[in-house]
């Protein structure tokens, strides 16, 4: 059963269209990788599943069978949709602990569960954000999401910006918040990453997605082929 469901999505920068006519869907437990070049416009599609503006032109939004396309973000998060935006944009003079606490909401997820699930916070726990290399910062960005007990979590960017020891400690932790059946659409630019973490993948191109598969079934010359917009089959999209 699909938990979320964009349809025919349209949002627009201005007189840019950033987002062009997109439809998707997310079955729960799944994790669907998003790619594509900068400016492609993945993370304005994160952006507007999750509320924050600029609001949809046109098309819908449906989360577990309701219509939220013009429902407020924080009614979102308590709704089960969670951002974790690139940048992180943590609050620096907090500890590790408060940001947590911040974003705390009833279920499963608590502080000594994320620490437990994000290893490299255990020492840092009681440090503030602004003192954390960017591995720590990307884990308190995920584990601040994760107390608001989501039901569908959205990363945007995991790996910018990290050294490679960093993406992989993130990454390791990441894979047992999917194992644990967290619904997660994940936007990266690392291929390597996103076929080995999701089930599917799909690229966008100037707003539009150009390429759907399973992550298993992609060849990985497809990818980059519809990443760059370079369609050997002289076909303006693709769907494996």
């Amino acid at each position: 059963m699909s938990i979320l469901e964009v349809r025919d999505l349209e949002v627009r920068h201005g007189l840019l269209q950033a987002v062009r006519g997109v439809s998707l869907s997310i079955e729960a437990g799944e994790t669907l990788a998003l790619v594509g070049a900068n400016g492609a416009g993945k993370s304005t599609l994160l952006r507007a599943i999750a509320g924050a503006p600029p609001a949809p032109a046109a098309g819908s939004i449906v989360f577990d069978g309701a219509d939220v396309t013009r429902m407020r973000a924080h009614d979102r998060v308590r709704n089960g949709i969670a951002l974790v935006p690139e940048g992180r944009l943590l609050f620096p003079s907090l500890t590790v602990e408060e940001n947590l606490l911040v974003a705390r909401r009833p279920g499963e997820w608590t502080v000594d569960r994320v620490v437990e699930a994000f290893p490299i916070l255990r020492e840092r726990r009681r440090h503030r954000a602004a003192t954390l290399s960017g591995g720590e910062r990307q884990a308190t960005a995920i584990g601040r999401a994760l107390m608001t007990n989501p039901r569908l979590l959205l990363l945007d960017e995991v790996s910018l910006g990290l050294a490679p020891v960093a993406v992989e400690d993130v990454y390791r932790s990441l894979r047992s918040v999917i194992e644990a059946g967290t619904t997660v659409l994940l936007v990266e630019q690392d291929l390597t990453r996103a076929l080995d973490s999701a089930q599917r993948v799909m690229c966008m191109l100037e707003g539009r997605l150009v390429l759907e598969g399973r992550a298993g079934e992609l060849r990985r010359e497809q990818i980059t082929d519809a990443y760059f917009g370079l369609h050997r089959n002289g076909s303006g999209s693709a769907r494996a």
